[in-house]
């Protein structure tokens, strides 16, 4: 059951975060990019599997395009919406590796034992990265209308996407302590222009504690996933 569920994890993480683009994220209303969207979703799955004929994968995608379609038609984008989305996405694949634990030991990558921490270690740090910025985006968005000090064109974005895939990678090899390094090298940074303005503080303080809490909690359920799962032998031993 855990390795279905690790590369069915992965598989939603490229769907959703890597091969979605945003006009496909924001058209959902369209019953084209829908389809499209879901037709993504069922191939990666097939791929992550090596399942091309398994019935329980197209009731996933099914599932999947049911649950964006409401969510495009009931709920305007919010980080409510988006996290109510994801934890939809969440229990069907869990339910779907429940119901038919098999579908990774009968495919067609069952005689790789690396490849399930693999999907689980890039599942986690997509989820971590990529997924986290939506997740912080969200937050932020009420706060955006604060007269903030100018900056890089998309620089935030940047700087967000390095510092949760840190965390991450800090985390994985077993070296949690490196992130209060982090958390200082950020704030001399930053100090001298959110000095000058308590608003500009507030919003750095507030993205910066969403993003590491994102990436710390990814990372260790990820820590987790992994110790369900052969060792890859390339990580220190869990403590």
């Amino acid at each position: 059951m855990t390795e279905t569920l690790a590369l069915l994890l992965l598989a939603h993480a490229l769907a959703d975060f890597v091969l979605q683009p945003r006009r496909m994220a924001l058209g959902k209303r369209d019953p084209l990019q829908l389809l499209l969207h879901g037709a993504i979703v069922l191939i990666t799955a097939q791929l992550a599997l090596g399942q091309f004929t398994a019935p329980p994968l197209l009731a996933l995608a099914a599932a999947h395009v049911v649950i964006d379609a409401l969510k495009a038609r009931l709920l305007a984008p919010s980080l409510t919406a988006y996290l109510g989305d994801q934890a939809l996405h969440l229990a069907t694949i869990a339910a779907t590796a429940t119901l038919f634990p098999g579908l990774a030991a009968t495919g067609l990558w069952a005689a790789h034992p690396w490849w399930p921490p693999v999907a689980a270690l890039a599942a986690g740090a997509i989820i971590a990265t990529l997924a986290g910025g939506y997740a912080v985006g969200f937050l932020m968005a009420r706060f955006t209308d604060a007269d903030l000090p100018p900056g890089l064109a998309d620089g935030g974005r940047v700087i967000g996407l390095l510092e949760r895939g840190l965390i991450f990678t800090l985390v994985l090899v077993g070296q949690p302590a490196g992130i209060g390094f982090l958390i200082a090298a950020k704030s001399i940074l930053r100090f001298e222009s959110t000095s000058r303005d308590q608003r500009a503080g507030e919003y750095v303080i507030i993205g910066t504690l969403a993003s590491f809490g994102w990436a710390l909690i990814a990372a260790y359920a990820t820590l987790a996933l992994l110790g369900a799962l052969p060792p890859l032998g390339i990580l220190p031993p869990p403590p």
